[in-house]
């Protein structure tokens, strides 16, 4: 229902812009922005991919992503108005540390006949603009060679940690360190993945991943209050993993979560919990172990067994969410079948890690 009323509405006028802002076409659309001559630049050809919340054309220079016109309830694009407000706040926020990355947000328009960024004709969407980043300087791709050294490891480790004391931190911030957050966060996985039983997540797996969260939550009351108090409740990245860590000098860190602060004011220890458990879902448990060790000690955090819990407790909740994630895919008309197929075996592999954390001693 509503991709028919999208495509059905051929006319929304703005007051606050000069110009005309038009609803699209999304199947000429797409057409279109795989197509160089959409952009200014002078490219011979483009690399498209797209997840379950964007499109992302790569070119030579540049990486130029548009968000779709989705609304998962903990993430909201339905809009033209509130896409453009979550382009910018893409900018802004990825600036903290990677501030020559993120060139601005640029609309794309359709003068009739063609779209374009940043062409004649009326607004359609916008695209954030990015210098692209060197696959090979990526962590996924230096991991997959197998050249990532221990130094690369610390090197990471200092630039989160550095991050994360300079992060901002209020009241108001504290208050999503508190376990009925917490609990609302796991909650909504649990319910946003019962369709996918059977599916990419197996009774029993559900089960025991529930049972197991709801009773660590009993179990250490205490330590969730202690992290607020102890101020280690921060504005972080919110989605630290391989993909979005450059091995350049100095580390370039990317694409954090714009979209929902609930995801983004997290305890610090979450926030490192991902690229451990990325980094082990990529079998590189010892990489992983390495990188724990150094960021505990540049970050001044206790090396403890109560520590520790909490990092494994993270590490079931980002692979949970991984798995939901990739899951997401499966009900998206737009992805192959191919691709849904890959998606589900990835969903599968990511709420078997979840598993094998809580069957740990």
């Amino acid at each position: 229902m509503y991709y028919k009323l999208i495509f059905s509405v051929k006319l929304f006028i703005m007051s606050f812009t000069f110009r005309k802002i038009v609803i699209m076409d999304q199947k000429e659309f797409i057409k279109q922005i795989k197509k160089p001559e959409t952009y200014g630049e002078n490219i011979d050809s483009i690399n498209f991919l797209q997840t379950h919340i964007s499109y992302v054309a790569l070119t030579s220079k540049y990486a130029y992503k548009i968000k779709k016109p989705v609304d998962f309830g903990f993430l909201d694009f339905s809009t033209l108005e509130k896409r453009k407000y979550y382009c910018n706040k893409e900018v802004e926020l990825n600036s903290r540390f990677s501030k020559d990355v993120y060139l601005g947000v640029y609309p794309v328009t359709f003068d009739g006949k063609k779209y374009s960024i940043d062409g004649d004709g009326n607004i359609v969407d916008y695209a954030v603009k990015m210098r692209r980043l060197s696959d090979e300087d990526l962590l996924k791709t230096r991991f997959k060679k197998g050249s990532v050294t221990i130094d690369d490891i610390k090197r990471i480790a200092e630039a989160i940690a550095d991050f994360h004391k300079t992060a901002k931190h209020s009241r108001e911030i504290d208050k999503f360190g508190n376990l009925d957050v917490i609990k609302f966060n796991t909650d909504e996985n649990f319910e946003q993945t019962e369709c996918f039983i059977e599916k990419s997540i197996s009774q029993e797996q559900y089960n025991d991943l529930k049972c197991w969260t709801n009773e660590f939550y009993k179990k250490h009351k205490d330590l969730f209050k202690q992290r607020v108090k102890d101020g280690k409740i921060r504005d972080c990245h919110g989605d630290l993993h391989m993909e979005h860590i450059c091995l350049t000098d100095p580390i370039i860190i990317f694409d954090c979560i714009e979209f929902n602060e609930r995801f983004r004011y997290s305890d610090v220890l979450s926030e490192i919990a991902f690229l451990l458990m990325d980094l082990e879902f990529n079998n590189g448990k010892a990489l992983s172990e390495e990188l724990c060790k150094a960021y505990l000690n540049y970050s001044g955090e206790k090396d403890d067994d109560r520590i520790h819990s909490l990092i494994k407790s993270y590490k079931v909740y980002r692979a949970y969410v991984r798995g939901k994630v990739t899951s997401f895919t499966l009900n998206d008309s737009s992805i192959s079948d191919d691709k849904k197929n890959q998606a589900k075996k990835t969903a599968q592999k990511y709420f078997s890690l979840a598993h094998s954390y809580i069957l740990e001693d």
